[in-house]
């Protein structure tokens, strides 16, 4: 018994979530929840984190010019002497190498090292924006589809309810045949755009599926919109704010770093050389150390150092160009994103008001309808421009929804995603 009980409990211990694939929650996801999902599965994130590293490495390279180089050599040469018998020539020494001047070239190579370090955080940041915007974009499609169908199927259903009350208003001799045989046609079409929707909304979570790693089997979001205010005179500085202008700007940074290592060409370069031998033979067995001091001043290279000054100076004016751009840029897609935004709540507060008043007009309809003060199409057209409107209603609704993010990505607002 103990030997089947320990079967037993292994096999169960195989067959649990933990052995296989995690398991997959049942309770919906969130937008924050499918953002982390993503930030955990992107590999153009990895790259971005990679690259940092890298840029971190480039930097210590160039840091290590600075400072001095040290190293430990060992030789032993053969010779033969004047009687023509072969001799041993060892040498063991410690090396030392001090750069004293170079123009200045190590100094600006660190800090446009540190230029490029910045920038890489600058880019990773933004891409971490950028990837929540495609989340966004997701999420909120699957969700339009996800309500839509909901809708058509609560519609479904009262197409089924109106059915059955239209067979016994029939059976009591108040209803003609083809009014249940209308309402039965409109059933028909509403089926077929419940197969429809599920086709799409299966397409649009394939993507969102992508994006997260895992299984969508239902998301859900608050009902209420986000609200904020924003003023001109905010613009300007938000848009010089954000990640891209700020890596724009370190792009420019580092190319005016470039323009002095291109300068240092010009200036004299001074550097000191030390050995101390720990084992010599032969007339410099007694001699410990020497020190030389090496200066190198350029006089003439073939325009050589001014060509690359030249180029240096030329791609420097290129990024301080492509700097401003970036920033005006910034400032247009965040007008533009402002624009949208402020668009997108007109419209749903108008479709919101119309929406009430549709569903307030079937229901007095309905009712109407029982007084046998309507006829039945004009129910159905009264419920088909209720369903309509409710779906804009939702679209206009997830629509607002993306723009309003839309809007804080253009605005830079990276604390806020990070926070999800």
């Amino acid at each position: 018994m103990p030997i089947l009980y320990l079967i037993i409990s292994v096999l169960c211990f195989l067959a649990s979530p933990a052995m296989g694939q995690s398991e997959v929650s049942s309770q919906p996801l969130t937008l924050s929840d499918c953002y982390r999902l993503t930030l955990k599965r992107s590999e153009s994130l990895a790259i971005h984190s990679e690259e940092i590293k890298e840029a971190e490495g480039r930097f210590l390279q160039s840091f290590s010019t600075i400072l001095p180089k040290v190293h430990f050599s060992y030789s032993e040469k053969r010779q033969d002497d004047s009687s023509g018998v072969r001799s041993l020539v060892p040498e063991q020494k410690f090396t030392f190498s001090q750069p004293l001047f170079t123009g200045f070239k190590e100094f600006a190579a660190i800090a446009g090292s540190r230029a490029e370090e910045r920038r890489q955080k600058h880019e990773y940041r933004r891409a971490k924006e950028l990837l929540f915007l495609d989340v966004v974009n997701a999420f909120y499609l699957v969700l339009g589809y996800q309500e839509e169908y909901q809708t058509l199927d609560a519609i479904r259903q009262t197409l089924l309810e109106r059915i059955d009350e239209l067979k016994k208003r029939e059976d009591l001799g108040r209803s003609r045949p083809s009014e249940s045989v209308s309402v039965q046609a409109r059933l028909g079409r509403v089926e077929a755009d419940l197969e429809f929707l599920q086709s799409e909304m299966e397409v649009a979570k394939e993507l969102l599926e992508f994006l997260t790693g895992q299984k969508i089997d239902a998301i859900t979001d608050s009902e209420t919109l986000p609200q904020f205010s924003m003023s001109e005179d905010d613009i300007s500085p938000m848009a010089q704010g954000r990640e891209d202008v700020l890596a724009a700007k370190e792009v420019w940074e580092k190319s005016k770093k470039d323009v002095v290592v291109a300068q240092s060409g010009f200036w004299p370069e001074v550097s000191l050389d030390g050995n101390y031998y720990t084992k010599r033979v032969g007339t410099s067995a007694d001699i410990d150390w020497d020190v030389t001091l090496t200066a190198e001043v350029p006089l003439f290279k073939g325009g050589e150092n001014f060509g690359k000054f030249k180029e240096a100076s030329a791609i420097a004016n290129q990024e301080e160009l492509r700097y401003q751009e970036t920033g005006r840029l910034a400032v247009l897609d965040i007008r533009n994103a402002s624009t949208r935004w402020e668009r997108s709540l007109r419209r749903f507060e108008a479709v919101k008001k119309a929406l009430e008043a549709a569903e307030k007009n079937y229901e007095m309809q309905k009712e109407e309808y029982k007084l046998n003060l309507v006829n039945n199409l004009e129910v159905l057209q009264v419920l088909e421009e209720t369903e309509d409107m409710r779906r804009s209603f939702i679209n206009i609704k997830n629509e607002t929804k993306r723009d309003y993010w839309q809007l804080k990505i253009a605005l830079g607002k990276i604390d806020e995603v990070n926070d999800l």
